[in-house]
């Protein structure tokens, strides 16, 4: 991962990270079961942005430095494990 994208990411999961703990105070509250879960959809919604950071990251750096490096058994790997998150995902 690029240096420069941590600190976007890291404000991103701190956001997330507040958005859960909201989330346990309207459980506590008693809050109106659709408002919690408007706000467990935008939860997901902003952890699968960070996840697509992630996967852009990965593939800009990692994937793209293996197959610069010409390295065939590090591309082979960086592919394996892209398949493998990827149909982890699937599940």
């Amino acid at each position: 991962m690029d240096r420069q994208d941590r600190p976007k990411l890291l404000n991103r999961l701190n956001r997330i990270e507040g958005q859960v703990r909201g989330l346990s105070r309207m459980i506590e509250e008693g809050r109106y079961c659709i408002d919690i879960l408007t706000q467990v959809q935008a939860a997901r919604a902003a952890l699968a942005r960070v996840e697509g950071e992630l996967l852009k990251s990965h593939l800009g750096h990692c994937i793209e430095g293996a197959i610069l490096g010409g390295d065939q058994d590090d591309q082979r790997r960086k592919a394996a494990e892209l398949i493998e998150l990827l149909e982890r995902a699937a599940r």
